[in-house]
């Protein structure tokens, strides 16, 4: 059987299930719409250590951990643990681990990374490499602020086009050869776009052409029409990346509105908490989807999603050397048939 079909998208033959998943989420994150759906909060954003960047490290092994825990799972159980985060050479995974032991894949795509690493772990499964994987992602305000932009204490006011990076994680169980769903049954990888954006407050911009790329590309490469999912659901475009999005592909003739919905905006209250136009940062998709989505698929009440997490591609280096912005999204399908 041919995998591949058109350009970049790819069939699963396997039955390649989410076994479950796990969120935790920080103090303003848990102030918002989902609060009800992450499976732990925290109001201390330092959790406990002295620096922002070891609470990150410490919030990022926890979840996973706890996920093992109520799995009944040891870390030997689990073949590859596959996972990334912000920070520079993805520091904040590295050190998870480091204290898991579980043979370990580091990925960077930044807010892309949560569905990468679905795409890497599923494929380790269907080739019959693996036969159990855990991944996640993180992200923390605090750590992502003073890396990428201005330190906190300058208390730098944010333009109404930026957007807050999410104090969360997310982590899931992939296994393979499972009655019951949901499952990842197909992949579209990215390109890097370039949309000559370059101002790091707003990235939402940035990223929605490679989202819109990536939802078109999928579409026309398995000959499927918007109607035959339930949602298209973006990574952290927030309200600008959504609205450019939607304005977009209408423009190319799919109307996608009535069935798109994005993480970013979906994290936050963006009306009355001071979040700008919503949520981003690689534990943005992989905290709302294994909490919120993850619990919709469950339920029943999705039966098949288009899951398209974009990310921004830049760096402090990039930025200080005025390179435009290189974005990227990658896509999985997710349904309760296979």
């Amino acid at each position: 059987m041919r995998k591949k079909i058109g350009r970049q998208t790819y069939k699963f033959e396997k039955r390649i299930c989410i076994r479950d998943t796990r969120s935790i989420a920080g103090p303003i994150e848990s102030q918002g719409p989902l609060k009800s759906y992450f499976h732990e909060t925290f109001e201390d954003d330092l959790l406990g250590q002295d620096s922002f960047e070891k609470a990150e490290h410490q919030m990022c092994l926890k979840n996973i951990l706890s996920l093992l825990e109520a799995n009944q799972l040891n870390e030997t159980d689990i073949d590859i643990y596959i996972g990334g985060d912000l920070l520079n050479q993805i520091i904040t995974t590295n050190l998870t681990a480091r204290d898991l032991k579980i043979p370990y894949w580091g990925l960077y795509n930044a807010c892309s990374t949560f569905v990468e690493a679905i795409q890497a772990a599923a494929v380790l499964l269907d080739g019959d490499f693996i036969n159990r994987a855990v991944i996640s992602t993180a992200s923390h305000f605090s750590t992502a602020e003073r890396q990428y932009r201005f330190p906190l204490e300058l208390g730098t006011q944010s333009p109404p086009s930026a957007q807050r990076t999410v104090t969360g994680s997310g982590a899931m169980i992939l296994e393979k050869s499972c009655l019951e769903g949901p499952f990842v049954t197909h992949m579209t990888i990215g390109k890097v776009m370039d949309f000559e954006q370059s101002d790091p407050n707003d990235m939402g911009s940035a990223m929605a052409i490679a989202a819109c790329d990536t939802i078109m590309t999928h579409l026309e490469d398995l000959d499927v029409n918007v109607e035959d999912y339930d949602l298209i659901v973006t990574g952290d475009l927030g309200e600008v990346g959504y609205n450019i999005t939607k304005d977009f592909l209408r423009k190319k003739g799919l109307n996608i509105e009535n069935r798109y919905k994005d993480c970013g905006m979906l994290v936050y209250d963006i009306i009355n908490q001071d979040v700008m136009c919503g949520g981003s940062g690689a534990g943005c998709s992989s905290t709302v989807f294994t909490s919120y989505f993850y619990n919709k698929l469950k339920n029943k009440e999705l039966n098949k999603i288009l899951f398209v997490a974009t990310g921004a591609l830049l760096s402090p280096v990039s930025t200080g050397q005025k390179e435009n912005i290189p974005c990227i999204a990658h896509a999985v399908t997710i349904e309760n048939s296979k």
